[in-house]
This record gives C-alpha cells, sequence and structure tokens, in this order.
C-alpha cells in the first residue's frame, strides 16, 4: 500500500514540476483545433485556395498551407479543381455531418 502512495505522491510532484509544458501543450492542441475548425467552417461553402481560406481565417498563408496539408494527407479535406496556379480544397464527402456532430 505504501508503494502506490509513494508512486502515487511522486507522480504528483512530477506532474506539478512539467505543469507549464503541458498546460503550453493543451492551449496549443486547442489553438490547432480551433483553427481547423475555422478552416472548416470557410469551406463548407464553397471550394477555396490556400490564399482564400487565410484572408477568411485571418492567418498567413504559409500556416493555413500546413494545416491544408495536413488536413489533405488524413482525408478531411480533397482538391477540387483550381484556380489559376492554386489548387482549390473542399471538405472531404462526410466532413460536414461530422464537423456538425463535433459541433453540437
Amino acid at each position: 500500500m505504501s508503494a502506490d502512495k509513494t508512486t502515487s505522491q511522486a507522480l504528483k510532484a512530477l506532474r506539478e514540476t512539467r505543469r507549464q509544458w503541458i498546460d503550453q501543450a493543451v492551449a496549443a492542441s486547442k489553438s490547432q483545433k480551433q483553427t481547423i475548425r475555422e478552416i472548416e467552417k470557410v469551406l463548407a461553402n464553397e471550394p477555396a485556395t490556400v490564399p482564400q481560406i487565410a484572408a477568411a481565417v485571418g492567418l498567413p498563408a504559409a500556416t493555413i498551407l500546413w494545416f491544408v496539408a495536413g488536413m489533405k494527407k488524413y482525408g478531411q479535406i480533397v482538391e477540387a479543381g483550381q484556380d489559376e496556379s492554386y489548387f482549390r480544397y473542399a471538405l472531404a464527402a462526410g466532413k460536414p455531418q461530422a464537423a456538425a456532430e463535433a459541433d453540437a
């Protein structure tokens, strides 16, 4: 029993010493999820290019490009044609319902 208590106390102390990094990781995760939701809202209406998404979301195009690349890799969005030299992106089939359920 005392071994469990000692382990528990050691883990609690470790969490407290690492609290600042844990809080930073949680904040970064929340920020990323918020950005993905904002991108999904833009794409829910119609396909858009990275610069159009960046303008709508209010973040630099380079940042949006990273999010779009990740979302494309994991099947959340798909290419939907081209607008001059830029690809247009749209939500993947079935994605609007999943986004609506997550917001509910």
